[in-house]
C-alpha cells in the first residue's frame, strides 16, 4: 500500500489571514488539519502549535521522555489511538503556555483532526468540527462526528440535520484544543482498501455544502484536483470562512 495526498487551503473571500494549518507527510503517513479561533491572529498561532506539537509527538522528533503515554496499552492500535489522544492534549497544553504568555492570545484554541496509516490499517482522531470522510466505491461516509452544541441537539433528537444547518449558532464547540484545557478526542481505526480516499477538511468547507453536495464532487473530480475542487466550490457557494482540504488516496502497491 502507498498513499498519495493532495492539499489546498484558502483564507476566503473575508479574512486577511488564514487561520488553518495543516501537515501532509505521505511516507510517515501522517495527516492534519487545524481550524484556529481568536482574536487578533491568535487563531493561526493555536492551530500551528497543535500542528508542530501533534506532528513532534508522532514523528518522535521530541524528547522521547515527553512522548510517554500515560497508561500501559498492549494492543497495537490501542497504543496508536493513545498516542494520538496524548499528542492532541499535549498541544492543548502548549496553547494553553502560550496564551498564560502573552495576553493577547487568550481564549485562542483549535479543531484538529488527524490521520494516521500503519500497514493496512487508518487511525483517527479529532476535536472540534473539522471532519474526516471516506470515499469508497462512490459511497461518502462521515467518520467523525462534530463536537458542538448543534450536533448535541441532533443527538438528542431535538434537531434534523436540516434544521441544524439553519441555526445562526451552529459552530458553538464543546471541545476544543487549547481553549477548552483537557481534551477528551474522538479515536477510532479501520481498515483501508485501495482505492480508498480520505478527505479532511475545516469546516469551511462544511458550513456551505453538505455531504450530498460533497460526495457529487468527489465522484465527477479526479483526486488530484479533488481539494482544490472543493475548495473553490465551497467559496463559490457562499463560503465565507478560511477552508482547507486534504485528500489522502491508497494506491496498491
Amino acid at each position: 500500500m502507498r498513499l498519495e495526498a493532495f492539499a489546498w487551503t484558502d483564507a476566503g473571500p473575508v479574512r486577511d489571514n488564514n487561520e488553518d494549518s495543516f501537515m501532509v507527510d505521505e511516507d510517515a503517513g501522517v495527516f492534519i488539519v487545524a481550524d484556529g479561533m481568536g482574536g487578533h491572529a491568535a487563531g493561526e498561532v493555536a492551530s500551528r502549535l497543535a500542528v508542530e506539537v501533534i506532528r513532534g509527538l508522532l514523528m518522535e522528533t521530541l524528547d522521547p521522555d515527553e512522548t510517554r503515554l500515560e497508561r500501559d496499552v498492549s494492543d497495537p492500535a490501542d497504543q496508536l489511538r493513545e498516542r494520538l489522544r496524548y499528542a492532541m492534549n499535549q498541544s492543548s497544553v502548549r496553547i494553553r503556555k502560550e496564551a498564560q504568555r502573552n495576553p493577547a492570545y487568550t481564549g485562542m484554541g483549535t479543531t484538529v483532526c488527524v490521520l494516521m496509516f500503519d500497514s493496512d490499517q487508518a487511525h483517527l482522531a479529532h476535536v472540534g468540527d473539522s471532519r474526516i470522510y471516506l470515499l469508497r466505491e462512490g459511497e461518502l461516509t462521515r467518520l467523525t462526528r462534530d463536537h458542538t452544541v448543534v450536533q448535541q441537539e441532533i443527538d438528542a433528537g431535538r434537531l434534523t440535520p436540516e434544521m441544524a444547518r439553519q441555526m445562526p449558532h451552529r459552530n458553538y464547540l464543546t471541545q476544543s484544543v487549547g481553549y477548552h484545557g483537557p481534551v477528551e478526542p474522538d479515536t477510532s481505526t479501520r481498515p483501508v482498501l485501495p482505492g480508498d480516499v480520505f478527505v479532511m477538511c475545516s469546516d469551511g468547507l462544511t458550513d456551505p455544502l453538505d455531504d450530498e453536495q460533497i460526495r457529487d464532487i468527489c465522484v465527477r473530480t479526479y483526486v488530484t484536483d479533488l481539494p482544490e475542487t472543493l475548495v473553490r466550490e465551497a467559496l463559490a457557494a457562499g463560503g465565507e470562512d478560511n477552508v482547507t482540504v486534504i485528500t489522502v488516496c491508497v494506491r496498491e502497491d
